[in-house]
């Protein structure tokens, strides 16, 4: 079951972002999407990739990254190392919700995808003076594994091509981008469709949280600067 963000207030919780300049970072944050390339796909050593993704799994120190997006909203990944494996949460917030959202997790209930690909593309770029992940690159690749659309243009592996060599990964890395798009293996790529009624991207996927539209439950204001948020510019 999904741990509610509240409860990670008394678990073991540490700042994550140092460790996105650190080596090995992306083979290992990836590593369950990327399945069949090496650490060095991503110009990363093996050895690196090993140590950092024990970093991820620690026990005792749980990484929190923050992808802060327009009109105060955020996309908060936690890392969550119980006594058998480690899992990963993927909550909207906004500091005025009683309760955030969950856009994807890994753990045993399997919720995703979370995103389509307009979405992620309208999240790239960081609102101004924002804390948190703001570099475009990394947001990309942070939030691909809450993505799983089975449309994804040409444009977007054009994009996560530019993401991975910005990242330190070789030029020819389309096979892998394409690799990425095809989405989280425990969920895969799915179809969306924009409901012009409810103003919101819904998905079929059978384990997404997207059948219904995205803060159906918030007052209007709050879902209008919702909708705002994720609509492409």
């Amino acid at each position: 079951m999904v741990m509610a963000r509240h409860w990670y207030s008394s678990s073991p919780v540490v700042d994550g972002h140092p460790l996105l300049d650190e080596p090995g970072f992306w083979p290992a944050y990836l590593a369950d999407l990327a399945e069949g390339f090496t650490p060095e796909a991503f110009g990363s050593d093996a050895g690196d990739a090993d140590a950092m993704l024990d970093r991820l799994h620690d026990r005792s120190a749980w990484p929190m990254f923050t992808v802060p997006l327009a009109g105060g909203f955020a996309v908060v990944v936690h890392f969550n190392s119980g006594e058998e494996f480690t899992t990963t949460d993927y909550f909207l917030t906004h500091p005025d919700w009683s309760q955030d959202l969950v856009l994807a997790s890994d753990d045993q209930d399997r919720i995703g995808p979370g995103l389509c690909w307009p979405e992620l593309a309208a999240l790239l770029e960081a609102p101004p003076s924002a804390a948190g992940v703001t570099d475009p690159h990394a947001r990309l690749l942070l939030l691909l594994p809450v993505l799983g659309d089975a449309a994804v243009p040409e444009k977007a592996v054009a994009a996560v091509v530019e993401a991975l060599v910005a990242q330190g990964a070789p030029e020819a890395s389309e096979g892998l981008a394409r690799h990425l798009l095809q989405g989280h293996p425990m969920w895969g790529a799915e179809d969306w469709w924009f409901d012009d009624d409810e103003q919101s991207w819904l998905c079929e996927g059978d384990h997404s949280p997207r059948k219904i539209p995205l803060g159906d439950h918030l007052p209007p204001q709050q879902r209008a600067a919702l909708e705002a948020c994720l609509t492409p510019r």
